[in-house]
């Protein structure tokens, strides 16, 4: 039996070791110089980031022509004026000069936010709403405006009015005095209106006709200030 024990032993052994031989060969030995595991997500990002390198690789900076001025803010101001001035003209020489003194300013956004003013100082002044006209209007015209919303009251009277639209609104002149900026703008529009006595009885206007009013307004914005709100300074009726 002690006989038969050793000789199993041995034979286990043997195998053992001949396997062992075996799987060396074909795995090999670990030197420390293996690559790590690989990592989808990591190998992703490295392709990423090695895309974006040779992508920043390639940008390549346009050197600036010898003698050619730094943008400035006065940098595209002769484009945003094209349509709304002759090249030249006092008007355009005007909005250079409003463009100089604030940069942001548009003609063509300006134009936007002054047909919306006129349709809103129009209908509160109909309505006889101060609240709105306080935010909209400079002091002297605020207090012109609710004179004769005040003097109506006392009248009794009302007016009923519907807005149907601007037709055209054109700037006029533009100017910068002392540190304020001024923007005049024809505007022709189409309104329904009448005014009425304390007894419902129509003194003035047409309730059921389309009326075309011209008017010229000025709007102005103090350009030391951070307030970019445009005021209706002054108002003058063409028609």
């Amino acid at each position: 039996m002690e006989n038969g024990f050793d000789i199993y032993t041995l034979l286990f052994l043997i195998l053992a070791v001949v396997i062992f031989l075996r799987l060396r060969n074909v795995l090999g030995r670990r030197t420390g110089q293996e690559r790590p595991p690989y990592d989808p997500y990591e190998a992703s990002d490295s392709k990423a980031n090695g895309a974006k390198d040779q992508k920043q690789d390639t940008v390549v900076p346009l050197p600036r022509p010898r003698g050619a001025p730094e943008p400035g803010p006065m940098a595209g101001a002769e484009e945003r004026l094209k349509g709304f001035a002759p090249k030249g003209s006092p008007l355009a020489k005007g909005l250079l000069a409003v463009v100089k003194s604030d940069p942001s300013f548009d003609p063509k956004e300006f134009l936007e936010g002054a047909k919306a003013a006129y349709e809103m100082i129009v209908m509160a002044f109909a309505g006889g709403d101060k609240k709105t006209l306080r935010n909209l209007l400079g002091k002297d015209v605020y207090d012109g405006f609710t004179g004769a919303i005040d003097e109506r009251k006392e009248r009794g009277e009302s007016v009923e009015s519907s807005f149907v639209g601007i037709d055209k609104a054109d700037i006029l002149e533009a100017d910068v005095k002392r540190k304020a900026a001024q923007v005049t703008v024809k505007f022709v529009s189409e309104l329904i209106t009448a005014t009425l006595d304390k007894k419902g009885k129509v003194i003035d206007g047409n309730p059921k006709k389309v009326r075309e009013v011209t008017d010229i307004w000025t709007f102005s914005r103090d350009i030391s200030s951070r307030d970019p709100n445009w005021k209706l300074v002054a108002t003058e009726a063409a028609n």
